[in-house]
């Protein structure tokens, strides 16, 4: 069994690239065939999906169940996109109890859409964090994570509620933290922003959402390459602070072009290649661990 509960995170501090995919059926039965995942962490939708954190709470009972995964953690990694934006501190302030509500569901981590303003991010992070977190000399605020949601967090995670909420902090803020925090600078708002917003003590990933980066800029349908110029240098700028910050950065990889992406810096893969690409990508860098 790995001595860490977040497989994605284990990964990176190895300097492995990792690889995700969607859940696919979310119910208790998704769940249990999900935990056998080729990837390394499952990326659960609810930007444009119903937010249902009934049927959250039994695919992550699924994945108990289902588990443990063939590289022994008791789940896969689960990553949860948000339905609320980091627009602004007023907006973000007033969604946070989205945060505390799917991280009590037993998640590994969350994703920020629209992450234009670095105080919103700030509060986006304080939110996942308990008040006992130290946190002085950060420039973040004490946590506003509450008691009383720790109990079925804590089942999903195969401890007690006193264990559970001293290892559900975030990395690579709390090197032993299990919480991964990603942001989605995906407009020409959040571009305007992103050095200091993925500089936020607690971020620990950001991608640069073309789809929407290219809606931004006027291009209605440029999800994929070829890029126009300003879409290439929205990505570049969003690299560069994420590489400045020390922090992974997330892009499409294709089995053609995943060995040039991992020597470029990207460090959480996806795409439409998936399982082809994520193992054409493992024997690139020597993976040890079981695939």
């Amino acid at each position: 069994m790995s001595a860490r509960i977040n497989r994605a995170i284990e990964l990176l501090e190895q300097g492995q690239p990792i690889y995700y995919t969607g859940a696919g059926e979310r119910s208790y039965e998704g769940g249990k065939k999900a935990a056998g995942t080729w990837a390394d962490f499952i990326m659960y939708e609810f930007e444009h999906e119903p937010f249902d954190l009934t049927r959250l709470h039994e695919f992550m009972r699924g994945l108990v169940d289902g588990g443990p995964t063939r590289s022994g953690h008791r789940t896969p990694a689960v990553i949860c996109t948000l339905p609320c934006e980091g627009s602004d501190p007023v907006s973000m302030r007033a969604n946070t109890w989205m945060v505390k509500q799917v991280l009590a569901q037993g998640v590994h981590g969350l994703l920020l859409c629209h992450a234009e303003s670095p105080e919103a991010v700030k509060i986006f992070v304080e939110a996942a964090r308990y008040p006992f977190a130290p946190y002085s000399g950060t420039g973040l605020e004490q946590g506003r994570r509450g008691a009383g949601g720790q109990g079925i967090a804590s089942q999903v995670w195969g401890m007690t509620g006193v264990e559970y909420v001293h290892k559900a902090d975030v990395w690579p803020l709390n090197p032993k933290g299990e919480i991964l925090l990603g942001l989605k600078i995906e407009n020409h708002r959040a571009v305007a922003n992103v050095e200091a917003s993925v500089a936020v003590p607690g971020i620990g990933f950001a991608e640069w959402g073309p789809g929407d980066m290219g809606m931004s800029y006027g291009f209605p349908d440029n999800h994929d390459e070829p890029f126009p110029k300003i879409m290439e240098n929205a990505r570049s700028r969003v690299f560069a602070a994420a590489r400045a910050a020390g922090i992974a950065f997330l892009n499409t990889v294709r089995e053609d072009d995943v060995e040039m992406r991992i020597d470029e810096g990207v460090r959480i893969c996806s795409g439409p290649h998936g399982e082809v690409a994520a193992e054409k990508g493992r024997r690139y860098t020597k993976r040890t661990m079981p695939w």
